[in-house]
């Protein structure tokens, strides 16, 4: 069915289009153009004057509705991604903590049954560990973590196609070798849980660590040891131009201050926002395991010592990044679509509202909030507020 959305504020490439329409036909954009007058034959959306924007892109979310992704059961991850599409991803990457090589197969089966559906927002598996440093990551993963084997990693790699990203520690003996490989596979690689300084992160870098995953958690900044002071983790990804980032932007895990000096100095095209969600969030149950407790609107490991993840999606992201750290809307969608679609390699389909691409789009009222979810051009249940 041909699907025409009038009367918005269209996010495109080139900036705001205004009073324009989105023509929408099995499940692509069939065209953006600059005339809201009616085409014969398609059903006409009326945007009320809000804004139309691409779909969001979750790179980097453990959980949501009460589930992990390492549970590794196809319910899990179906009941995960619902949550998260009704709040505007539309596009997701499963997201696996430190767990046994195992479950990481298991899990890696159920991704690829779901990538396998048509019109599936689930584009591939995202592993965090278990190569982390025990120096930076030790306590929330126990005995998980290990040193990067070969024996384990290659073997898992050349078995599947599904894994487009995998974040380990740049330091640990072996951690070049595994970024060679991956990165030489398509897959993006990232530092993490880490406290690695500039000669280290520029040889990762070369190596083929090219992002940073929740950029200022888990790494040190500018730092002082006996009488000399050093540049940290963050000081040395500003460095290297070429290291895109992540933020987690749920207004906990950093201060909008240091948001909008991320966003003054890698910028809009080598940013990406990103939820690092756990089980909790979408979903308004009770909490089951005592690890954790709920505070000030974010994860935190029980004994309070650290935050173990946060309970936003991503449109909450954007609302932070807009209402808190005062970025304009159109850069704070575009960090959680364009470069996020751009830094994982699926901007050929994805992040932008252009012909050809697949109709997933957002549609945002004048404070942010999401009104109306279309995944490969089919409004997401539960989503169509704007036009009740």
């Amino acid at each position: 069915m041909l699907t025409q959305l009038i009367n918005g504020h269209i996010l495109t490439p080139q900036g705001w289009l205004k009073d324009g329409s989105v023509l929408i036909n099995d499940g692509k954009i069939l065209e953006v153009t600059n005339s809201d007058l009616a085409v014969i034959g398609a059903k006409v959306i009326d945007a009320k004057g809000m804004y139309i924007v691409p779909g969001f892109i979750s790179m980097h979310s453990h959980g949501g509705a009460g589930h992990d992704f390492t549970e590794a059961t196809p319910e899990a991850f179906q009941a995960i991604v619902q949550a998260h599409l009704k709040h505007g991803a539309t596009s997701i990457f499963p997201t696996l903590s430190s767990v046994p090589f195992d479950v990481i197969r298991q899990a890696t089966g159920i991704c690829e049954e779901m990538m396998a559906q048509p019109d599936s927002p689930v584009l591939g598996l995202h592993i965090e560990g278990p190569y982390l440093s025990q120096r930076m990551a030790g306590k929330q993963w126990g005995d998980s973590l290990k040193e990067p084997d070969p024996e384990e990693y290659i073997p898992l790699l050349e078995s599947t196609q599904c894994i487009k990203r995998w974040d380990i520690s740049p330091e640990l003996p072996g951690a070049h070798d595994f970024a060679r490989y991956t990165s030489g596979r398509g897959i993006l690689t990232a530092i993490t849980h880490t406290e690695a300084e500039y000669p280290e992160i520029k040889a990762a870098f070369e190596a083929g660590f090219t992002h940073a995953a929740h950029f200022y958690n888990a790494m040190p900044g500018f730092h002082k040891r006996r009488e000399y002071k050093y540049e940290g983790t963050v000081e040395s990804v500003y460095l290297i131009d070429g290291m895109t980032v992540e933020v987690i932007a749920d207004g906990v895990h950093l201060p909008a201050t240091i948001l909008k000096l991320v966003y003054k100095l890698k910028g809009v095209e080598n940013t990406c926002l990103v939820t690092d969600a756990l089980k909790y969030a979408a979903y308004d149950g009770p909490m089951d395991d005592p690890r954790y407790v709920i505070e000030d609107g974010v994860c935190k490991l029980a004994d309070h010592q650290t935050i173990a993840g946060s309970i936003a999606s991503v449109d909450r992201l954007v609302q932070v990044m807009v209402h808190k750290a005062g970025i304009p809307l159109a850069d704070a969608v575009r960090m959680a679509s364009e470069t996020p679609a751009r830094v994982i390699g699926v901007a050929d389909r994805k992040g932008t509202l252009q012909k050809g691409k697949d109709a997933d789009i957002v549609i945002l009222d004048k404070d942010v909030n999401v009104r109306c979810v279309f995944s490969y051009g089919n409004i997401v249940e539960g989503t169509n507020t704007m036009i009740h």
